[in-house]
């Protein structure tokens, strides 16, 4: 019995020695990665956000899903945005923002072809306005619709520029302050700063291209046709007519009825020019050589020859002369006899002003159209 007590006393003693000598160096460690902590960390609150970025998978996915339907941003960029951040939202929303500028002015020269023309309109006035993206994915994309939108109707609020017919480049805007109510979008800023965020927001070039106001100062109406309207207002054709009245007492139903027929016809047959009065010369000499190159090639007489060339030219002014065109909705008439039988309706003359036909992307030339040349030169 005395021989079992003296033999524990040792091992106990041993046991208690271990553990102190386990705590002192377990508190020798702790104790030295806290310094080496506070060596690599200020005390500035940076320890607590990187340990604050081992966020749980389930959380993370989260986060990616509020920031991405906040900003509507590629998917990459979010998370990007929010690892960098250490999973802070309202930080990562500030840094896409600011990424966004960088990425909108690296992309600003590729070809932005695509889009949409949105139009506003009142009683006596009609905007339009061309807002140009990448592809057609990103036109259907409802934030862009809702800056076209947006800067079609701030262009019909702004000062009468005092012409019936005006057109403007994006100079004419960018300045300007426009008012965004919308959640994904930073409220009142400028044209060009808007067009900017958006374009971070989709990943795109997004180009405000150009626009047109329109009015009437006379008895008249403005008249207007979309085609391919992904919602009104919007679309990828537009057509604008004014129709005026002599007498400031005919009812203008007529006109606005007749008026946007004519607009619709437009945008289908495309004309170039009002009247045959109108028909620069520049552009009749033109055709006048075609013809003629033509006619010489039958080897016929020229009296013959020049018989040929008068009425093809006829018919020419019927392809491209507003008033001289078949109306596409009655081609047993045309658009000169179409106005003097609204012109009976209504007890008076009816005249059109001036119209205008846009088409999203029209003259802008695209990377396949310009590689065209080059793929026949190698064919050959």
């Amino acid at each position: 019995m005395a021989w079992g007590q003296v033999a524990r006393r040792p091992i106990a003693s041993l046991l208690s020695r271990a553990q102190q000598q386990g705590a002192q160096v377990y508190t020798s460690s702790a104790t030295s990665q806290t310094h080496l902590w506070s060596n690599h960390f200020p005390q500035n609150g940076m320890l607590h956000r990187r340990f604050s970025s081992e966020v749980p998978a389930s959380e993370q996915m989260g986060l990616i899903k509020q920031l991405r339907e906040r900003t509507s941003a590629p998917i990459k960029d979010v998370k990007a945005s929010l690892v960098s951040c250490n999973w802070d939202i309202e930080e990562a929303q500030k840094d896409l923002r600011k990424r966004g500028v960088i990425l909108a002015a690296k992309k600003s020269s590729r070809t932005a072809a695509e889009g949409l023309l949105a139009m506003a309109q009142d009683e006596k006035r009609a905007a339009v306005v061309e807002l140009n993206c990448e592809t057609d994915f990103v036109a259907r994309n409802e934030v862009f619709q809702y800056l076209a939108s947006s800067l079609a109707k701030m262009v019909l609020s702004v000062q009468d520029p005092g012409k019936l017919v005006f057109p403007f480049a994006p100079a004419y805007l960018e300045n300007m302050s426009i008012n965004l109510d919308h959640p994904k979008l930073s409220g009142e800023t400028t044209v060009h700063d808007a067009v900017t965020e958006v374009a971070a927001m989709v990943g795109e070039n997004v180009k405000l291209r150009r626009g047109f106001m329109f009015s009437t100062a006379g008895h008249g109406v403005v008249s207007s046709y979309l085609h391919n309207c992904p919602q009104p207002g919007l679309g990828r054709m537009a057509g604008l007519v004014t129709l005026e009245a002599e007498d400031s007492s005919a009812p203008l139903d007529a006109l606005k009825r007749v008026g946007s027929s004519i607009a619709m016809h437009i945008v289908a047959q495309k004309p170039l020019f009002l009247s045959k009065d109108l028909v620069s010369a520049a552009a009749l000499e033109n055709e006048r050589d075609v013809l003629r190159t033509q006619a010489e090639k039958s080897g016929k007489p020229p009296m013959a020859m020049e018989k040929m060339v008068e009425g093809r030219l006829r018919k020419y002014f019927e392809e491209v002369v507003l008033l001289e065109q078949k109306y596409v909705v009655n081609d047993s008439t045309n658009i000169k006899t179409l106005l003097n039988d609204l012109s009976k309706e209504v007890g008076s003359k009816v005249t059109i002003g001036n119209f205008v036909r846009m088409e999203v992307g029209e003259g802008i030339e695209r990377p396949e159209e310009a590689d065209v040349p080059q793929a026949t030169a190698r064919a050959a």
